[in-house]
């Protein structure tokens, strides 16, 4: 078996989507859906990793096809930041359940159910073992939680960010309408703008990219394929790195 060049992977942002937590229709949250995202982080927890994790809002809120709708873009991107929130919470209880100590911080400031964001704070709570769940965005509208990813994992000096999708990999072209596409086991930032391959939305994968921030792309609905990724197996997902 192939194996990637040796990475320490001390401590890991895991970017899930809203829609990773959702029911049947795609809204909403499953409690069957955050046990699975739990013990998958707990698998990871296990391994003597640090886990920070940044979830979406698309399960309850989205912004945008609302500013479309004439919506203040402001507004709407508020109310997904509180989504996210909500999301934080409902995974901070799935994780707790596997008896792993969970901290939900928040750039939306709402003391009474979330500490704020503080990164040295969060950096403390990995050191001490705690999962950290990174929620409300960056705190500002026009970002997406994918640049919130971006800017998190750089500030707690995270090794990777585990972009956790449908897809086993960064394909050539659209697997689901291509079948025999290229599953790329390895790309450099470069390489993924120069070829325009959707990964992240563009302010957050230049962030990376000037950061130097590698990035594992893999199906999280594939139970072993996690772990597999983190411990270097090339036959899972996709890893972007210079």
């Amino acid at each position: 078996m192939m194996q990637r060049d040796a990475l320490t992977y001390r401590r890991i942002l895991l970017k899930l989507s809203g829609e990773a937590l959702a029911g049947n229709g795609g809204a909403g949250i499953d409690p069957d859906k955050a046990a699975y995202i739990a013990q998958r982080v707990h698998e990871v927890y296990e391994l003597g990793m640090q886990v920070a994790i940044v979830i979406g809002g698309g399960n309850l809120w989205r912004g945008e096809p609302a500013a479309r709708l004439g919506m203040d873009r402001s507004t709407a991107d508020h109310m997904g930041m509180i989504a996210t929130v909500m999301n934080g919470l409902a995974l901070q209880d799935a994780i707790e359940r596997l008896g792993i100590v969970t901290r939900v911080q928040t750039a939306v400031e709402m003391n009474s159910v979330a500490e704020p964001y503080i990164r040295l704070r969060a950096i403390r709570h990995l050191e001490k073992g705690r999962v950290v769940i990174l929620s409300g965005g960056i705190g500002s509208p026009y970002f997406t939680t994918d640049s919130a990813a971006a800017l998190r994992a750089s500030e707690i000096h995270a090794d990777v960010i585990v972009k956790a999708t449908k897809v086993d990999g960064v394909y050539a072209a659209d697997p689901m309408q291509e079948p025999d596409a290229q599953r790329y086991e390895r790309l450099r930032h470069q390489d993924v703008l120069d070829q325009q391959l959707r990964v992240m939305d563009t302010t957050a994968f230049t962030l990376c990219q000037e950061n130097n921030m590698p990035i594992i792309v893999l199906n999280f609905w594939n139970p072993a394929d996690l772990v597999k990724a983190l411990q270097g197996d090339s036959s899972v997902g996709t890893l972007i790195c210079d």
